[in-house]
């Protein structure tokens, strides 16, 4: 990356290129795998509400903040070793462990999750992270 100085018309632009990935895949994972585990696990102690609008914009906040960390965390991942295979590993990993890893470590620890579903989820997580971090990675690439 010839560039080091951040950019910041350049993050937001990659930033919802990035988030479009994202929002699919934690969706797709959500709906695929997280909440059937999720629902097996509550099995009636607790009782589940259906999506709604306020939930969607929550979801899609959460989404958003997601993939403008995950291009921080590369943009400063390039600058320090290139934009590289490196960056897009150390990258996506960091923002997995930190994110996903972290919320998954809690709602284990508060009682709401098991270890298993976890273990399930968080692989998936970080492969859609380390797809994240290939399209920021394609997409600083096309902006030198």
């Amino acid at each position: 990356m010839e560039n080091k100085v951040f950019n910041l018309k350049q993050f937001v632009i990659i930033t919802l290129i990035t988030s479009i990935w994202i929002h699919i895949a934690e969706v797709g994972r959500a709906m695929l795998v997280a909440f059937p585990l999720i629902e097996k696990f509550i099995a009636g102690r607790i009782p589940v509400g259906t999506m709604d609008v306020s939930n969607a914009l929550i979801w899609g906040i959460w989404d958003t903040l997601l993939s403008a960390v995950l291009v921080f965390i590369f943009w400063l991942c390039s600058v320090a070793f290139e934009n590289n295979l490196k960056s897009i590993i150390i990258s996506g990993t960091t923002t997995a462990l930190a994110t996903i890893g972290i919320f998954w470590i809690a709602t284990v620890n508060t009682g709401l999750g098991e270890w298993s579903a976890a273990a399930i989820i968080f692989p998936i997580a970080w492969a859609e992270m380390i797809i994240g971090a290939w399209i920021a990675s394609k997409l600083y690439s096309k902006n030198k």
